[in-house]
């Protein structure tokens, strides 16, 4: 189920915003903007780029994690995974790490 809700998602915002197209998060399905992946499936979750200041409890999110990929290097920045249980959360926070991506310079 998780990865046919990324599959709509990402076909919705590809579609609406022609800047938007699909990538690859170490060689997961993702969303790119600017060359820049902001939003990613892998493993029953999702990932999103929100930024260092995103404050995850504000807005209710129980599941998140930093994005940790390497054994021996700290959590990517701003990186957050949000599980499948709060999928109802993800085309939301898909809009808002898209809207954070494209400030980034």
């Amino acid at each position: 189920m998780s990865e046919a809700l990324f599959n709509q998602i990402a076909e919705k915002f590809t579609s609406q915003d022609n800047a938007v197209i699909l990538g690859k998060m170490m060689s997961a399905p993702g969303l790119k903007v600017n060359d820049k992946v902001f939003a990613f499936y892998g493993k029953g979750g999702m990932g999103f780029r929100l930024g260092g200041n995103f404050d995850t409890e504000k807005f209710g999110i129980t599941t998140a994690k930093p994005l940790s990929p390497f054994k021996t290097k700290p959590p990517l920045k701003g990186w957050y995974i949000i599980e499948e249980t709060e999928s109802n959360l993800w085309e939301t926070l898909t809009e808002m790490a898209l809207e954070y991506t494209k400030i980034l310079k």
